[in-house]
């Protein structure tokens, strides 16, 4: 028998088609591989049958795959039992796409040894009590090996995988979307094990011009843990400490008289537990007041990072964006993201602004960074940051830890850690941190799940959001009412 190699096969198959010698599908030899074609994927998929799999998986195994790599038999098995088997809530389904399947025999000396499988398949995610969601589509080609009149599986080839979003008619059913929610752009982010595998921009920047890749979005809160995140790299930097009295280096004149502000820390801004309101012009006195005592309850403050920016820049003569440009933006590869209207913001990119009418509003300019919003970034930029944090930032393990842990409790499964809000109460122990952003005309959103390295982001640049929000995480990234419920 000769030693059969992957790259014999693609000649092999060359050769084949030149003398048009495909099994009819009234062969048996087609019959045979067209059971064996679907059994292999009821007995994977659908029933993680791992003693079939033993037996029908040659020892040799070489699988081929577009977004995942190479991978030999003892990695075959390890991704089926981790990504196809380990939750059974879901379930992904393949189908195969009627009249792709072409077989052809393999010979030597006119003896049957084996035959290539070729062929393209749709994958489906099915929950109980859900219509299966298409999710993508693929090539393959599977060379079977006859060894002692037992078929085995030995190489494969997974490629050309498409996903749903890249289809024609997904950007046309987003722009849909958009008209009907008066919003007219939004960036979606899709981050799997850790890899930001999609970055999109649909509908326009003003409702005229068609919106960039690239189109620069301003996102309102998701400002804070990008600032949370520089602080944490301050701290494992040993240039701050999490618990330090901020008063050492910057007090507020609204509260200078009350020694309340004494206790503020790094730890009490980033879990929002500062006792500060969330902004002086809100308040009826319009000046800065604690509402209690720090560290004895939560109440979201964008004062409080205000607070943590100033006394920051005092302690180490910087200001915020060249402290983030040095310890996070370079580290994560964010080179599109600002604090205000620098002199690289490309105003022909930005995407104005609109009320839930529809309206525009007049686009701000603003020439100072503030720590709690207004940062301007790009779906990629916030995207990358995104599987930054999700790599663990290259922070400490005790830091990173106290960065997930959740140290305030606002609701139920819901807590605050440094930076991020924390929701439990996911099937297999997984949790969210997530964060959102609203301004006049802005809504925004990232969620990532710190077990599975999965992760969405959401950028609008409209007032009339619920109606995306609904569409996008119930029915389009499919995340689950718990996770609607929790927005």
């Amino acid at each position: 028998m000769i030693k059969f190699t992957f790259l014999s096969a693609c000649i092999l198959i060359a050769n084949l088609y030149a003398l048009s010698a495909q099994t009819k599908e009234i062969s048996s030899l087609y019959r045979e591989l067209e059971h064996l074609d679907s059994l292999f994927f009821q007995k994977s998929f659908n029933q993680c049958d791992f003693d079939y799999l033993e037996g029908i998986i040659a020892h040799d195994l070489r699988f081929y795959h577009d977004q995942s790599g190479f991978q030999d038999r003892d990695s075959f098995f390890q991704n089926i039992r981790k990504n196809i088997c380990a939750n059974q809530s879901t379930k992904p389904i393949r189908k195969l796409e009627r009249g792709s399947l072409k077989v052809y025999p393999l010979y030597d000396d006119g003896e049957l040894y084996g035959a290539i499988q070729q062929g393209v398949h749709h994958f489906f995610l099915r929950e109980v009590g859900n219509p299966d969601r298409y999710t993508s589509t693929a090539n393959f080609t599977h060379v079977w090996r006859l060894q002692e009149g037992e078929w085995k599986l030995s190489e494969v080839l997974s490629y050309d995988h498409q996903l749903k979003d890249s289809d024609s008619s997904k950007v046309k059913s987003m722009e849909e979307l958009l008209k009907r929610s008066r919003v007219p752009a939004l960036g979606l982010g899709i981050i799997q094990k850790g890899r930001l595998t999609s970055a999109k921009v649909y509908g326009t920047l003003d409702k005229e011009r068609m919106a960039p890749h690239n189109a620069i979005f301003k996102v309102a809160s998701l400002t804070k843990p990008v600032v949370a995140m520089t602080v944490l790299k301050l701290i494992d930097s040993g240039l701050l400490e999490l618990d330090e009295p901020l008063s050492s280096y910057w007090v507020d004149e609204d509260v200078r008289e009350d020694d309340r502000h004494r206790s503020l820390t790094a730890r009490l801004v980033l879990t929002h537990q500062t006792g500060l309101p969330n902004w002086r012009y809100m308040e009826d006195a319009n000046r800065l007041a604690f509402k209690f005592e720090p560290g004895a309850g939560y109440q979201y403050s964008g004062e409080g990072f205000e607070w943590l920016r100033k006394a920051v820049e005092k302690k180490l003569g910087r200001s915020l964006e060249e402290l983030a440009k040095q310890y996070l933006f370079m580290p994560a590869g964010m080179e599109d993201t600002r604090f205000w209207w620098d002199s690289g913001m490309d105003e022909l990119r930005y995407a104005q602004n609109f009320d839930k009418e529809g309206n525009p509003f007049p686009t701000e300019k603003y020439f100072q960074a503030n720590a709690a919003a207004n940062l301007l970034t790009t779906v990629e930029d916030y995207g990358r940051f995104l599987t930054y944090v999700l790599d663990g930032a290259g922070l400490s393990k005790d830091l990173l830890n106290e960065m997930h842990r959740g140290q305030v409790q606002p609701g139920d499964d819901q807590f605050f850690g440094l930076g991020w809000e924390k929701h439990t109460g996911f099937s297999g122990g997984e949790y969210a941190l997530m964060h959102t952003g609203r301004d006049p005309g802005v809504n925004t959103l990232a969620i990532i799940f710190p077990h599975s390295k999965n992760g969405y982001l959401i950028l609008l640049n409209g007032d009339n959001a619920s109606p995306v929000f609904e569409e996008l995480l119930r029915k389009e990234l499919y995340l689950g009412q718990e996770l609607w419920d929790k927005r």
